[in-house]
């Protein structure tokens, strides 16, 4: 069982790889089309990009089992948002791998009647979907732990504003104070609410600088749903933004990879 995690880790850092090196074609190609590059030049890391995208095509061939195994654990997470969310995502990613691999069979010529258009865009769908998923997920989570940061902070003020050496009056009773000025004018809605929305990105932020796996978990998706999105043209971007977004996502997928500690987990 050690050896075929150890193999699949292996397999997942070499796909991603190829991963970057694809994007990075998808970028170097879009850079050099801006500078006047000859066409044999730009056909040939065309040609590149294919061989990149047909070789991962060839490595996902055994991820649709991978991740049905993963989507049978995740349903039995006791948290029923979690459990939703991570199990749907890796039915789509079944899918989605499905559909890949069918894709990489037209592509080899074992189905040349393939209408491989048809099937490309119905992989991005799934792909889509399980991105949109895994990004509620992170959302969900962000807002776990901002809640509990909240309840934290307000622990730690409470009992740092209370006195226990506050001498009490002979009666047992303290006198009433008259509230502050600013207690009775309170701030304008607007005013209002933008401290509110600052305290709340503050709190975000301090969240996501103290998860270093749920802030590489929400990059990665923020940069991978605007490739389905291109390609489904539901966001059209180009290949430059593709390929950068693409790139960056495929760098932190290795971190997560090389140092398994940064991988958001369950």
């Amino acid at each position: 069982m050690e050896s075929w995690v150890r193999f699949s880790a292996q397999s997942q850092a070499k796909e991603r790889v190829f991963r970057a090196a694809q994007y990075a074609c998808t970028l170097l190609g879009y850079t050099l089309q801006k500078g006047g590059a000859s066409a044999e030049l730009l056909s040939t890391i065309k040609q590149l990009e294919s061989h990149m995208s047909l070789t991962r095509k060839l490595m996902r061939l055994g991820n649709s089992a991978e991740a049905l195994e993963a989507a049978k654990r995740s349903v039995h997470l006791s948290d029923c948002v979690l459990r939703l969310c991570i199990t749907v995502t890796h039915l789509n990613k079944v899918m989605y791998f499905a559909c890949d691999n069918v894709l990489w069979a037209g592509k080899t010529g074992l189905l040349p009647e393939l209408d491989q258009n048809k099937w490309s865009q119905r992989s991005f769908r799934y792909y889509l979907f399980a991105l949109i998923l895994s990004l509620t997920r992170d959302a969900y989570e962000i807002h776990l732990l901002m809640e509990r940061e909240s309840r934290s902070s307000s622990a730690k003020s409470f009992n740092s504003s209370a006195s226990p050496r506050t001498p009490i009056p002979e009666n047992g009773e303290f006198p009433l104070k008259p509230p502050p000025s600013s207690a009775l004018s309170p701030l304008p809605p607007l005013p209002l609410l933008s401290a509110r929305l600052n305290k709340q990105l503050r709190l975000m932020l301090t969240v996501l600088r103290n998860n270093p796996p749920l802030l590489l978990d929400v990059l990665k998706n923020l940069c991978d749903v605007f490739i389905p999105l291109d390609r489904l043209g539901l966001y059209p971007t180009g290949p430059g933004f593709v390929g950068a977004c693409g790139l960056t996502s495929s760098v932190l997928s290795i971190l997560t990879i090389v140092h398994p500690w940064l991988k958001l987990k369950p």
